[in-house]
């Protein structure tokens, strides 16, 4: 099962090799987030593009990332992000980022959800990181109702009731910090997540770490 979302905001160039890992474990890959520069930049990275091409040679969405900064971000910005990926990388799909979970916003993330659909977005992914209003499934194809640390994911309460109505593959939890002796994605399960990403980093830049199952220096 393709059950690993992957947030890899490291340059290819830079990080070639965990950028290698990943491109030999498609069978893995829900998703690869891509983020050039905070979103898709002012102008096209080839590195980007080539290792685009390369996840899509391989069968794995490609999923541009996109700040929607809590509905505050007009909706110009993110159209022009989510036409940037698709002309320039190639990308699949959209990870809309800091996505509000108020139903008050409904109406402004659905403006964006048909945008990005017709943009080519193939796969949509909103990153609320905690579990948003139930309205909000009709607009995507997954819900990140996580992000967060390992000590606050296990102090995380429940799924609220509503969530047992859907596919787990309908959820996904992010968690950094992560020790490597822990079975992330079995507790995502049980909390009703069938996509998830553990990785070991932390600080201001997690996503800079494979996750668990993917990094060369921690156990497989």
């Amino acid at each position: 099962m393709r059950q690993l979302l992957v947030p890899f905001y490291e340059h290819p160039a830079e990080r070639p090799d965990a950028w290698e890992t990943l491109l030999r474990a498609p069978e893995q890959l829900y998703g690869v987030v891509i983020n050039p520069a905070s979103g898709a930049g002012s102008s096209p990275d080839p590195a980007f593009a080539t290792v685009a091409q390369r996840l899509r040679d391989c069968g794995v969405r490609v999923l541009g990332y996109v700040d929607t900064d809590y509905a505050r971000r007009p909706h110009a910005d993110v159209l022009r992000d989510l036409l940037r990926h698709r002309d320039w990388y190639g990308a699949t799909g959209a990870f809309l980022d800091q996505v509000s979970s108020d139903a008050d916003a409904f109406a402004h993330y659905r403006r964006l959800a048909v945008a990005a659909r017709a943009a080519g977005s193939g796969s949509l992914v909103l990153n609320h990181g905690t579990h948003p209003d139930p309205c909000y499934l009709a607009l995507a194809d997954l819900l990140v109702t996580f992000e967060g640390d390992w000590q606050t994911y296990l102090a995380a309460p429940e799924a609220p009731g509503w969530t047992s109505g859907y596919p787990a593959d309908r959820f996904c939890h992010l968690v950094y910090e992560a020790p490597a002796d822990v079975d992330v994605a079995f507790l995502a399960a049980r909390r009703g997540a069938a996509v998830h990403c553990a990785v070991p980093g932390g600080g201001a830049h997690p996503w800079g770490t494979l996750p668990q199952g993917l990094n060369p220096a921690l156990p497989r």
